[in-house]
């Protein structure tokens, strides 16, 4: 995927347009939200540290001999036969180099990213999605037809959440077509023109099932909010 900072002012621009011009068409509001990061994923460098460390620990109950052996190596070849006494707390000094080693490596996002399984990565866009929904658009209008259009650069997932009314009306699945668009333009390092496509068909679907009253209001702004 092309690498995208930020979205420049004619991205702004774009997905504002294109959040009023679907707004035209029916009584659904959007909310469409960017971020560079949905979480900071700490608990998955620690994970890797404790994991990382009770293998090194592992290694020394199965090849207890070699370990030993190496110690001895260590120490210039001398004739030196480690007691146990003497193994474990180098053994510890070792673990917890090894786990400060792992956490210091891991500090760096792109790296901590990757080997986040990417299963945990969906669960938290998407309860930052939640998160964000909740406060931005849930019950935020009269008919309750508030949908949050949101995209996690970093992750390179996006979510769709809509507000009691619509998800009555419209079935989950119903949104796959401009989940794909926002994703395809997102991958061709053009998230503004991704974020105007998903609007465009989010649109088009509130539109068919919640059609334009002449007397709704606009209720939520219609600018891109980026955090």
């Amino acid at each position: 995927m092309a690498k995208v900072n930020r979205l420049s002012e004619g991205d702004h621009k774009l997905v504002s347009d294109a959040v009023a011009e679907a707004e035209r068409g029916t009584d659904g509001e959007m909310v469409t939200i960017v971020t560079d990061l949905s979480d900071k994923y700490h608990d998955a460098g620690l994970h890797w540290a404790i994991g990382i460390m009770f293998l090194a620990l592992a290694l020394f109950a199965v090849f207890p001999q070699k370990i030993i052996a190496v110690l001895s190596w260590a120490a210039n070849g001398w004739e030196h036969e480690f007691s146990l006494g003497e193994v474990l707390p180098i053994l510890f000094v070792l673990l917890a180099a090894k786990f400060l080693a792992v956490r210091y490596i891991l500090a760096w996002m792109p790296l901590r990213l990757a080997l986040t399984p990417r299963a945990t990565k969906a669960r938290r866009v998407h309860a930052r999605a939640i998160q964000y929904f909740k406060v931005g658009a849930e019950s935020r209008t009269v008919k309750k037809t508030g949908v949050l259009i949101y995209l996690s650069m970093g992750e390179h997932m996006a979510e769709i959440v809509a507000d009691e009314a619509v998800h009555r009306a419209v079935p989950s699945e119903s949104w796959g077509e401009a989940m794909a668009a926002l994703i395809d333009e997102v991958r061709a390092g053009r998230p503004g023109e991704g974020m105007a496509a998903a609007v465009r068909r989010v649109g088009a679907i509130l539109a068919a099932h919640f059609p334009k009253d002449s007397g709704d209001p606009n209720e939520i702004p219609d600018r891109l909010i980026e955090l």
